[in-house]
C-alpha cells in the first residue's frame, strides 16, 4: 500500500502478522547521507594529473571524496587543453596547483595533498601509503609498468586502478575492466594501430570516468 502526501511518501507492507510503515523519502535521504559521510572520510591517490588524472580528480571531487593526493611534475601546456581539466589562463602553471584551483571551485571542503615532482621509488610510499585507493594516470608505458610493479610489491593491499588504450576515437563500446587481485586496468586493452594516433577528449574522458567509477565501487562496496 502506498500513501502519497504533499511532503511524504509512506509505504506500508505486511509481513506475517506485523504491519511495517516506513517513509521512503527519509530512507533515501539516509542512504545518500551515509554515502556522503563515508566518501568524505576516504583518501584517493592520483599518480599523474594529465588527461586521465585531472578528469578522475574532477569526478571524485564532484562525488564527495574527502581527500585527494595528487602528484605530477608537469606544467599546463596549450596542447593539453583539448582533453585535460585546465583552462587557457593556466598555461605555464604546475598542473597540481592549477588542478587544485579548479577543483576547489567545485568543492572547497575537499582536502588536497599535492606533490609537484616526479613519482619515484624513493617517494611513492610516502605519497600513497595512506590512500584507500590509488589511480595510475601516467602518460608513458614505462612509467605505468614500474609503478604497477612497485605497488604490487610494496603496497599490495591498496587497490591500484590503471588506464590503458586512450588514444584515438571510436569503439566506445569496447572499453572494459580487467582485474588481477588488487590490480585493475580500465580501457580498450589494445595497442593503437597508428602510433601517431592523437589523444582526444572523448576516449580519454571515457577511460577516466571508468577509473573514477571503479574507485567509487571499491570505496562503497560495503554499503
Amino acid at each position: 500500500m502506498l500513501a502519497n502526501t504533499s511532503r511524504l511518501v509512506i509505504i506500508a507492507f505486511i509481513k506475517g502478522d506485523l504491519l511495517y510503515i516506513c517513509d521512503a523519502k527519509i530512507e533515501k535521504l539516509t542512504v545518500i547521507e551515509n554515502i556522503t559521510a563515508l566518501l568524505a572520510e576516504k583518501c584517493v591517490g592520483i599518480a599523474g594529473a594529465g588527461g586521465l588524472g585531472s578528469n578522475v580528480a574532477g569526478a571524485l571531487v564532484r562525488s564527495g571524496v574527502g581527500h585527494l593526493v595528487v602528484a605530477d611534475f608537469d606544467t599546463v601546456a596549450p596542447e593539453n587543453l583539448n582533453r585535460q581539466f585546465y583552462f587557457a589562463d593556466q598555461v605555464g602553471s604546475p598542473k597540481v596547483y592549477a588542478l587544485q584551483e579548479n577543483l576547489q571551485r567545485i568543492n572547497a571542503r575537499t582536502k588536497f595533498t599535492l606533490f609537484y615532482g616526479r613519482v619515484t621509488t624513493g617517494n611513492a610510499r610516502q605519497l600513497f601509503s595512506a590512500c584507500h585507493v590509488v589511480v595510475e594516470a601516467f602518460d608513458l608505458a614505462g612509467e605505468k609498468e614500474w609503478f604497477a610493479l612497485w605497488m604490487m610489491q610494496n603496497l599490495p593491499h591498496i587497490p591500484l586502478i590503471m588506464g590503458s588504450g586512450i588514444a584515438g576515437w571510436g569503439q566506445a563500446d569496447t572499453p572494459r575492466v580487467q582485474r588481477s587481485g588488487n590490480l585493475y586496468v580500465c580501457g580498450h586493452q589494445q595497442a593503437t594501430p597508428d602510433k601517431d594516433m592523437p589523444l582526444m577528449a572523448p576516449r580519454v574522458v571515457l577511460v577516466a570516468m571508468m577509473q573514477a567509477d571503479l574507485v567509487l565501487e571499491i570505496l562503497l562496496k560495503n554499503m
